[in-house]
């Protein structure tokens, strides 16, 4: 009962404190309320890694400190959003007393012996961080980078790691062997996101020492939900060992984008039932027996993303020879295509039994590695099992020695398979027998009226051999949502008549470029006029564009005006009468 009364007088006193306070004062110690307000200044869901250093980024910071200074009642909320995010540890040791470090180039050293006063400064801001973007190589960082010796002395502090106790999400960008040893001060039970990526250079090997390193971060970190270990070149994959083991330690995985996985690391994935993307590299041998035929279990249950390298499309055929799965996006990308074009059309009909009908929006094939053989080819008829599924993006490439043989008829079936298609890529090597007409090209956006972005081999030679027809082309359709277009392969000698063509058609083009897969195919891409750079052409087409939008408004005006004119003196002509 004395407790309760005890308890009952604090709370009196509080309110009557309160009272003193006016209306807009009380409603500001409302800590709910607090933070909606600063929810708008700084929404929890900003992704920092892409707006640091944008002005609206910098204007957010500014905004943060300005509250925080306005009264004590702002001061906590404002400091906590002001270091929730960090670019680096850069802002952390220049709080501290600048006689203790220095700059030296691009990176901060320590110039003095650090005290237990300096320790308390660091302790000050070091529990308000909730996601730290540390870039180890000052290559590639925006920021100052830590030293070797700042690292040596922040890994003995006077008190018990980690050194950001509320960090919960961490990336190690471009980690080195003598870097990412560092990560161990970072683990914290509370973290769910962790992205590790691997440096060019110095270089970074993947031996039991990181492994060591990997598997006790695992151990400390059981709420992992989003994991991100990857490398900068693909044939880095390989050479550094895989993440298999560490992988089977967490079971709330939701996101898994990482290299070489082990047979029982992809059952223990298929088995998770909250994960939703997966990215990573199949082995180089085929899939045992039995784990096909454990596979054939409803496994993947959540999946919506699913992104598979290997070297070859025997590998990938093997391991989706059981499973069914139902993901939204699929991305396959075969780097050593030997055979691809001859296997290609059964893993085509594999992918129409493997996946459900009604889930598939997203499909990405990229075949690279092939023997220069310009008589390998793949025909468009290879896509037809792909009609089942209503796709919103579909994007093949393969490199430049592939011919891809698209004609008028097998573009016409796509977009009538497909009329909610978004975003439609067919590149490769572009011969002039395979490709389609503009007629063809105007059908696909009309039966796809939702098509932003085109990237398909169009002979545009009718229209590029004549002048700027005086009458619009397809005056009677304007596809309107177009804003992207892709060149690829065909000659082009005036380009402003082709910009007029596009221009009447899809009014909305903002970008027209060229396609990278035939940048040593000069002879067949460029026109005499435009001998050694496409760019030249492409920039005359989107010059052309606006020019020409302009003169057939300033055509509609006379017209109409002249229609005005002639109504009127008409109307005048038959007052008098």
């Amino acid at each position: 009962m004395e407790a309760e009364s005890v308890e009952c007088r604090r709370a009196h006193n509080r309110s009557g404190v309160a009272s003193l306070f006016p209306a807009s004062a009380r409603c500001i110690m409302i800590a709910e309320l607090r933070w909606n307000i600063f929810d708008l200044v700084a929404p929890p869901d900003m992704p920092v890694s892409n707006a640091e250093g944008t002005w609206v980024f910098l204007d957010m910071r500014k905004t943060l400190l300005a509250l925080a200074l306005t009264c004590k009642s702002f001061t906590e909320p404002a400091l906590d959003l002001l270091w929730r995010h960090l670019g680096g540890l850069e802002p952390l040791i220049k709080c501290l007393p600048q006689s203790l470090w220095k700059q030296d180039g691009k990176k901060l050293e320590f110039q003095r012996s650090i005290t237990l006063n300096d320790w308390s400064i660091f302790c000050k801001y070091n529990h308000r961080v909730r996601s730290l973007l540390n870039q180890c190589h000052e290559t590639y960082s925006k920021h100052m980078i830590c030293g070797a010796e700042i690292w040596r002395v922040l890994s003995c502090p006077p008190f018990s790691l980690p050194l950001l106790p509320n960090l919960t999400s961490l990336t190690w960008a471009e980690a080195s062997d003598q870097t990412f040893q560092y990560v161990r001060l970072f683990v914290t039970p509370k973290l769910t996101m962790l992205n590790i990526s691997a440096a060019y250079y110095p270089p970074f090997t993947f031996g039991p020492s990181e492994q060591s390193i990997l598997t006790s971060i695992a151990k400390s970190c059981p709420s992992v939900s989003h994991l991100n270990f990857g490398w900068n070149r693909d044939e880095f994959t390989e050479s550094v060992g895989d993440t298999s083991t560490v992988l089977q330690l967490w079971s709330q995985l939701t996101s898994v984008k990482t290299g070489i996985v082990s047979e029982a690391a992809i059952l223990h994935l298929s088995n998770l039932p909250s994960l939703q993307v997966l990215k990573f590299t199949l082995p180089s041998t085929l899939v045992s027996a039995d784990t096909r035929k454990l596979l054939q279990r409803p496994v993947f249950c959540a999946l919506q993303e699913l992104d598979i390298s290997c070297k070859n499309m025997v590998f990938l055929d093997a391991f989706l020879a059981k499973p069914t799965i139902t993901p939204k996006v699929l991305s396959f990308t075969i780097t050593h295509g030997v055979d691809s074009a001859r296997a290609l059309p059964a893993l085509i009909s594999r992918l129409s039994n493997a996946c459900a009908h009604n889930s598939l929006r997203q499909v990405r094939l990229s075949i690279s590695g092939q023997p220069a053989n310009r008589d390998t080819s793949i025909d468009a008829a290879a896509f037809q099992p792909l009609f089942a599924f209503n796709l919103r993006k579909f994007d093949f490439a393969v490199d430049g020695h592939c011919v891809v043989r698209m004609d008028d008829v097998a573009l016409l079936q796509m977009a009538r398979a497909w009329p909610l298609l978004e975003d439609l890529s067919i590149t490769g090597y572009s011969d002039s027998s395979a490709q389609v007409t503009p007629h063809a090209f105007v059908l696909l956006l009309w039966h796809c009226p939702r098509l932003v972005s085109v990237a398909i081999p169009v002979d545009w030679f009718m229209i590029d051999m004549h002048a700027i027809p005086r009458d619009i082309p397809y005056q009677d359709f304007s596809h309107n949502a177009l804003s992207r277009l892709v060149l690829i392969g065909s000659k082009i000698e005036n380009p402003v008549s082709i910009a007029a063509f596009i221009s009447a058609i899809a009014p909305n083009v903002k970008s027209i470029r060229r396609d990278d897969a035939d940048d040593d195919d000069d002879d067949n891409v460029f026109s005499e006029d435009y001998p050694t750079w496409m760019m030249h052409v492409i920039q005359d087409l989107i010059t052309a564009l606006p020019i020409i939008r302009e003169q057939g408004m300033k055509m509609m005006l006379r017209r109409a005006m002249r229609g005005s004119y002639s109504h009127r003196g008409s109307a005048q002509r038959g007052g008098r009468q």
